[in-house]
């Protein structure tokens, strides 16, 4: 299996700081991708794990010195579904990949690959306009994912995983993107073409997008209560 960090972009919203989003301090002096990458540890080999970087990207190289790197050059222009595109290029196993700006707990990744079948992490709670909403059928496979669905059940926060056999779909669909679309524009159209997807939820307190001033306050909050529980 391959791991995919899509961490190619600025930030500008969480800081006004020269640092790449991922390399973002947390209360415990340890980085985004520093966490993303310990837990990730838990259940795979460092050397399987492969981060898109763009933005700044010497600063997490030499963070990271002994990971996969795959540079997006046109990370200000492009959106995640290029960044992951680039990477996917690159693959031929099963694939897993997460956004660059997400805290989340050891325990996802673990309930993630045990489902062995093309998912995507979710979280069941309203949502704003910002969100990555989603709708899915009453047995829990995914019929809608963006921004813009009215009605969802919650975010999708991220966390994706997809079989060897589905990869030649998503490759074709990411390709069809505009730059400025996010990757679950290409997950809609392999929706649409038929593809099986299916929801992971987990628990409101186990993950959180890092976007905002506001959002690090509450990852720090979660980390501490899950540091506690340890």
């Amino acid at each position: 299996m391959k791991i995919v960090i899509l961490a190619a972009g600025k930030g500008s919203r969480l800081s006004k700081s020269i640092l790449p989003k991922p390399l973002t301090l947390l209360s415990d002096g340890k980085s985004i991708l520093q966490h993303q990458i310990e837990a990730l540890e838990q259940y795979f080999s460092r050397h399987d794990i492969m981060v898109v970087v763009g933005y700044h990207k010497e600063l997490i190289i030499e963070a990271n010195d002994d990971l996969l790197f795959v540079y997006a050059p046109g990370y200000a222009k492009e959106n995640t579904s290029k960044s992951l595109l680039r990477a996917i290029k690159k693959c031929e196993d099963d694939f897993l990949w997460i956004n660059g700006d997400l805290l989340f707990h050891p325990s996802i990744i673990g309930k993630l690959i045990a489902q062995k079948r093309t998912t995507m992490v979710v979280t069941k709670r309203p949502v704003g306009e910002e969100e990555v909403k989603y709708t899915t059928t009453s047995e829990g496979r995914i019929t809608a994912v963006s921004k813009t669905i009215v009605a969802g059940e919650g975010e999708a926060i991220g966390i994706n995983f997809f079989t060897a056999e589905s990869l030649p779909l998503l490759q074709e669909t990411l390709e069809a993107c505009q730059d400025s679309d996010y990757f679950e524009k290409a997950i809609e159209m392999c929706i649409s073409e038929g593809l099986k997807v299916w929801s992971c939820p987990v628990e409101n307190s186990l993950c959180t997008e890092i976007d905002f001033p506001s959002d690090l306050e509450h990852a720090n909050f979660l980390l501490k209560t899950w540091q506690f529980k340890s």
